[in-house]
């Protein structure tokens, strides 16, 4: 009954482990898209400031420098925040991995019966 119990504990981590790692990469993923556009946003910036005010720029249409640079502005904050976000998520991830693997690590030591049982699994 304990060798099941704790096949069911390590189940459970298992199971938990690939979830959260699944979400780590996903907001990974999602950093490096606003960082993307931020870094975009920032170039635009850096491209129209030194225009004269009264510039029309293209966007998609002939528009007035001060409209694209304002567009440009927002993105670069609405992505900085966006990061900032996913930077708390993803600390919290990856404190949260770390629990999980704690507690793999004190499965284990509690019943090294298991880890014969798991490396026997994967091979």
């Amino acid at each position: 009954m304990a060798d099941e119990a704790t096949r069911t504990a390590f189940l459970e981590i298992q199971a938990s482990m690939i979830d959260l790692t699944g979400k780590l990469k996903q907001v990974q993923t999602q950093m490096r898209n606003k960082e993307g556009d931020r870094k975009r946003a920032y170039l635009t910036l850096e491209e129209l400031r030194p225009l004269p005010e009264d510039t029309n720029t293209y966007k998609f249409l002939l528009e007035p420098k001060s409209v694209l640079e304002a567009e440009q502005e927002q993105k670069f904050k609405d992505s900085e925040a966006i990061i900032a976000s996913l930077q708390t998520s993803k600390e919290n991830l990856e404190k949260k991995i770390a629990e999980v693997e704690n507690s793999l690590r004190e499965l284990l030591q509690q019943e090294p019966g298991i880890a014969r049982q798991i490396m026997s699994m994967s091979m």
